[in-house]
């Protein structure tokens, strides 16, 4: 039997990474994830295949030129990253469920490849108001970064009719509750 691709894509600071880990913590969900390309250099402790597949910059270039990923970003200038659709394939063909943590355009976009194969949830903030809140309290970005981060979330929640799902993340054990209900439905 095939695998199922469950893709989580939210806004910066809408909690999308702390649902994930609580899930994975949660242990009942037949599931891993997917392991990503960067053409970073790898830290100390981190293996190639295991944590990411770690490409040349001009390997990347080249698998993006050929369309080898499913989805891919230029985080920081000359920084990519992205998912190569080996890794999704591989996964599904062995009747293994993944997960993918990616940004609104790309799971727009493995929405698109993958159709009823793959099941897309948006995680979002309870207002535009609360985003703002969160990512001041966190204390770690200028008022200019965090004007761009509210920018780009208004964007990204602008998309959200394109997924699956969206689950508002107002109180966390709630939106774990029901992202949890949601993914343990599609790989029934």
């Amino acid at each position: 039997m095939e695998g199922k691709i469950i893709v989580i894509s939210a806004p910066s600071g809408c909690g999308k990474s702390t649902i994930i880990n609580r899930l994975f913590d949660g242990g009942d969900l037949d599931m891993r994830f997917s392991v990503s390309a960067t053409n970073r250099q790898p830290r100390e402790g981190e293996r190639n295949g295991e944590h990411y597949h770690f490409l040349s910059t001009e390997e990347f270039r080249d698998a993006i030129a050929d369309g080898r990923f499913i989805e891919w970003e230029e985080v920081y200038p000359g920084r990519y990253y992205g998912t190569l659709r080996s890794e999704i394939d591989n996964a599904v063909e062995k009747g293994e469920n993944v997960i993918l943590d990616i940004d609104v355009n790309g799971g727009i976009n493995v929405k698109k490849l993958y159709g009823d194969r793959a099941t897309t949830i948006f995680v979002q903030p309870p207002s535009v108001g609360e985003l703002r809140r969160r990512l001041e309290s966190r204390g770690t970005d200028s008022p200019e970064v965090i004007d761009q981060r509210v920018a780009r979330a208004e964007y990204e929640i602008s998309k959200a009719p394109q997924f699956d799902h969206a689950v508002v993340n107002d109180d966390l054990e709630q939106a774990v509750g029901q992202t949890h209900d949601i993914i343990a439905n599609a790989l029934a």
